[in-house]
């Protein structure tokens, strides 16, 4: 038998999008990611030391799974957001008190292209 693998951290995440210009203003301007680059019709952007990868695709965008920013204060990056325009599908709403009473909170919106995204905090007791 081998050594188990042991994998590191997510070090990008990869998302197609319609339109790659509208995308860059949309993730740099509103949601406020530091963008790295764009060459093309792709686009990177730093997430907390984990990279988003957006490239521009001409046939219907797939389902994609959830992306789930991580935030300090989920209520007032709430309320940023919804003064640059974000539509939140709700206000957000704890999803889990654990055992310590850690509480798990989300909100869920959506990108320019209408696909899920959501904001994700945990409230320590």
């Amino acid at each position: 038998m081998s050594d188990p693998v042991h994998l590191g951290a997510i070090g990008q995440i990869s998302r197609h999008v319609g339109d790659i210009e509208r995308a860059v203003q949309w993730y740099r301007d509103v949601l406020g990611l530091p963008h790295l680059y764009t060459f093309g019709d792709l686009a990177f952007f730093d997430c907390g030391g984990t990279r988003l990868y957006l490239q521009r695709r001409d046939a219907p965008l797939p389902d994609d799974s959830v992306i789930y920013f991580q935030v300090t204060d989920i209520a007032a990056t709430h309320a940023e957001l919804l003064a640059h325009g974000v539509l939140f599908i709700g206000a957000p709403r704890l999803i889990h008190r654990h055992a310590d009473g850690t509480e798990e909170w989300m909100a869920f919106f959506s990108d320019p292209d209408g696909r899920p995204l959501a904001l994700m905090s945990q409230v320590k007791a």
